[in-house]
Order: structure tokens, then C-alpha cells, then sequence
């Protein structure tokens, strides 16, 4: 299966100058060698870099203009002129003497209460880059197919495997048959033993994870419908899904890298799919949820002493 992918940025939100190297060590793997070459060009040093047009840029990595061009927009940016000014702010702050930056926008010594903000900030702009970028007649396509399915697989590994977890004991307890997968070995397994009608969902941010990609591409070749859940639409996953469901990449930095704040952007889109899903099968959803709180009920009740 292929499917047609274009590049895709936020003019509005092109990733800010200090979280430039991280993005770079983030998208490399994906990127050609050319392009890595322009990337680790920019990265490495910013001032130098910001100071050469794009012809220069292209002389100095062995490039041509139009990777440079390509690079710049994989990156975030709409344009070589765009970059070119973020690479500027970012060699102005690598000058200025301010403390470190521990984030993108959270430096070494800034108040608990800046952190907070800061962070509260970034986690309403990741879900409204996912929300916005969420494409509504896939995610429905998705829905319909999990909504009707025999059987649920979700594949995921690290902070991915978190929300297939989440994703699995939600569809669980609206009485759906649905089983998260960590482990590469049991993932490949069990996706021998999908068929048509059956749904297997793949959460990798990078669209390249190897552990997740397997079983995926088995599930496809045994007939189960399947979807990607992914920040990178052009990756490598996407070849085995049916429904590809787009996650935001913009905010990455040292501590708070992929496996951070992709989570956040992963969870809306889990909860989405679920939602749609509890819609369409509410005559059995209501009361299974229900029948599952009573069963928990009293785990939570207090305790005589």
C-alpha cells in the first residue's frame, strides 16, 4: 500500500531558535544525507550559518539550494529566510550570557511559577497543533473500523507503549476486545494470528520504530485493518496503514524531548478514537462502563479502622 504524503509545517509556529538542535536530532533519521548534512550544518553552528545565503549554505554542505530549501521546511520553517532568522536568535541567545536554557523557553534559574506557565502554555499548543491537524475523515475511518471490530491489537514501545496501555483499557471497559502490546516478540505473534476484521493500531512518534513497525506490517499482510498513530505522516509505518492519524512534532528540547511531549499529543488522539468509538457502540459501551465501575467500586470506598 502507498499513500501520498506531502511536507507539512505551521508558518504560524515554526519551532522556536533554541529548540532547533533537538528537532535536528529528532528528524535526522528520517532525512537523507544531504539533508542531514544541511540540518547538522545549521545546528552546529547557528551564526555561521545564519551569515550565508542559500546558495552559500548549499556550497558549504555540498548541497544544492533545493535541499537546503527542503531541509528548512522539514524542519518547521516555510522558507530559507525563516530559518535564516531563527538561526540568528538562536546564535543572539547563544551570546547573550543568559542562563541556560533547561527547554525551549525555560531557562536554569526561572521561577517555579514561570515553569508552570510555561509548560501550561506549551502542553495548549500541542493539543491545538494535534487538533488542528488531525484529519477528521480518517480519524472517522478509524473509528468505524475499531467500532466493528472482532478483535483490538495496539503496538507501542516506551512512553508510546504508555498510551497504547491507556487506548487498550479504555476499549476494554466499554466491552471491546482490546489487548496492548510492549513486547516486540508477543506483538509479532499476535499479529500472525489477525484477520479481516480485525484492528491493529501502531503509536510510534517517529513513524520509524522498528518494534512497532513488525507487527504492524503483519497485521496488513493477514487482512486486519490498520492504523498508524504518528508524528511523521511520511514515515515508515505509514506503508502499513490504512488510517493514518497525525500527531503534533513542533515542541521538542533537551529535557522535555520526543518521548515527552509527544505523549500529550498522542493522548488526544487516543481519546478521540475512543470517544468516536464509545459513540457508535453506546448501546453496549453505556452499560459495560457501568458494569466496570461497579466492579471497582468498592477498591475505592474507605476503609473502616
Amino acid at each position: 500500500m502507498t499513500h501520498d504524503v506531502k511536507e507539512s509545517f505551521s508558518a504560524d509556529s515554526p519551532p522556536a531558535p533554541a529548540a532547533l538542535a533537538a528537532k535536528v536530532r529528532t528528524l535526522a533519521p528520517s532525512m537523507t544525507r544531504s539533508m542531514q548534512r544541511v540540518a547538522e550544518a545549521v545546528a552546529g553552528d547557528p551564526a555561521g550559518c545564519a551569515a550565508l545565503t542559500v546558495t552559500g549554505l548549499a556550497e558549504l554542505t555540498g548541497t544544492s539550494e533545493a535541499t537546503v530549501v527542503r531541509t528548512a521546511r522539514l524542519l518547521g520553517y516555510p522558507g530559507y529566510r525563516d530559518l535564516r532568522l531563527a538561526l540568528a536568535g538562536l546564535a543572539a541567545h547563544q551570546q547573550s550570557g543568559r542562563a541556560p536554557a533547561v527547554t525551549a523557553d525555560i531557562a536554569v534559574d526561572d521561577p517555579i511559577a514561570d515553569v508552570v506557565a510555561k509548560l501550561a502554555y506549551d502542553e495548549q499548543q500541542t493539543l491545538a497543533d494535534t487538533a488542528a491537524g488531525l484529519d477528521t475523515v480518517q480519524l472517522g475511518a478509524a473509528v468505524s473500523a475499531a467500532a466493528t471490530a472482532r478483535r483490538i491489537d495496539v503496538y507501542g514501545v516506551g512512553a508510546s507503549s504508555l498510551v497504547g496501555q491507556d487506548l487498550a483499557q479504555k476499549l476494554l471497559r466499554i466491552g471491546l476486545i482490546a489487548h496492548a502490546h510492549t513486547d516486540p516478540h508477543l506483538a509479532v505473534t499476535n499479529a500472525v494470528q489477525l484477520r479481516s476484521g480485525d484492528v491493529a493500531i501502531a503509536i510510534t512518534h517517529s513513524g520509524s520504530t522498528g518494534d512497532v513497525i513488525e507487527p504492524l506490517r503483519v497485521a496488513f499482510d493477514r487482512g486486519a485493518t490498520t492504523i498508524a498513530i504518528t508524528g511523521r505522516p511520511d514515515g515508515p509505518v505509514t506503508q502499513y496503514a490504512d488510517h493514518i492519524l497525525t500527531t503534533s512534532t513542533a515542541r521538542e528540547s533537551e529535557l522535555r524531548p520526543a518521548a515527552m511531549s509527544s505523549r500529550t499529543s498522542q493522548l488526544l488522539v487516543v481519546d478521540c478514537l475512543f470517544i468516536g468509538v464509545a459513540q457508535r457502540t453506546y448501546e453496549t459501551a453505556a452499560p459495560a462502563l457501568s458494569a466496570s465501575y461497579e466492579a471497582l467500586a468498592h477498591r475505592h470506598a474507605p476503609r473502616n479502622r
